[in-house]
């Protein structure tokens, strides 16, 4: 674990942060003694809906990193022959007004 004064952490906050985010741990001490750690968030500490947690519990979603692979982008669009998407936009389109 790694100890740092105040002035120094305000100084190089994303330095530490970057540590913080490999695992390591940063006790921050004011005039020598200690007032905070930080440590890596877990995953299951985030705050999430209910509604999102009873979906992934179900089977019915997974909770994802946050990053969209690549790979994503060079996938072929859903075919949409009878245009199905945007008339169901129009509709909810026309019912707002």
């Amino acid at each position: 674990m790694k100890s740092i004064a105040i002035t120094h952490m305000k100084a190089s906050l994303s330095q530490f942060l970057k540590l913080v985010k490999t695992g390591e741990e940063v006790l921050i001490t004011d005039r020598g003694k200690p007032v905070a750690k930080i440590v890596q968030v877990d995953s299951s500490d985030v705050a999430l809906p209910p509604h999102l947690r009873e979906l992934e519990r179900n089977g019915l979603a997974h909770i994802g990193s946050g990053k969209v692979k690549k790979s994503f982008w060079d996938l072929p669009r859903p075919l949409d022959a009878k245009s199905a998407a945007l008339q169901a936009l129009r509709q909810e389109r026309d019912a707002s007004r």
